[in-house]
């Protein structure tokens, strides 16, 4: 297992870091509201799970290319379009996710079957998305650490 993640740990411990990041997600979901299995993969909420995956991805390109490689940049040229995406667009969604609700409630005479209830929290307040930089900051610089005990 340790031989694998040495391997190819640019991309496994980017890929841990996300699932670890839903989990808590799902854990701390779960306690609020009770298990719902549908929100193992439930966008928004904290910690952004988007957020700690292309943090952990820019952490350890810097660590293993250099901070001054040009591989280095794109990450985090990716990193920062995808949680500009978690923030600003993705909450313009759930914000008209939320309008729509309302105006089906609202509007009489219509089939309510017709117009499902739309996901009103889709995407992440700043706090949701620097504890998902934090956890992707710190769970790839442990699994570093760990890697360069081996």
């Amino acid at each position: 297992m340790i031989d694998i993640l040495l391997q190819f740990q640019l991309f496994l411990i980017p890929i841990i870091v996300i699932f670890f990041a839903q989990l808590i997600k799902f854990v701390r979901l779960s306690i609020r509201h009770g298990i719902k299995w549908d929100n193992i993969f439930d966008p928004g909420h904290f910690p952004s799970a988007h957020s700690a995956f292309v943090t952990s991805l820019v952490v350890i390109i810097g660590y293993h290319e250099n901070v001054s490689s040009g591989v280095f940049a794109v990450a985090s040229c990716f990193a920062f379009i995808t949680i500009y995406d978690a923030m600003r667009v993705r909450m313009q969604i759930g914000m008209q996710g939320r309008t729509l609700n309302r105006l089906v409630k609202e509007i009489q005479g219509i089939d309510r079957k017709d117009f499902p209830r739309l996901k009103e929290h889709v995407g992440h307040y700043a706090n949701e998305v620097a504890g998902g930089i934090a956890v992707g900051f710190l769970v790839t610089i442990f699994f570093i650490y760990i890697t360069t005990l081996v």
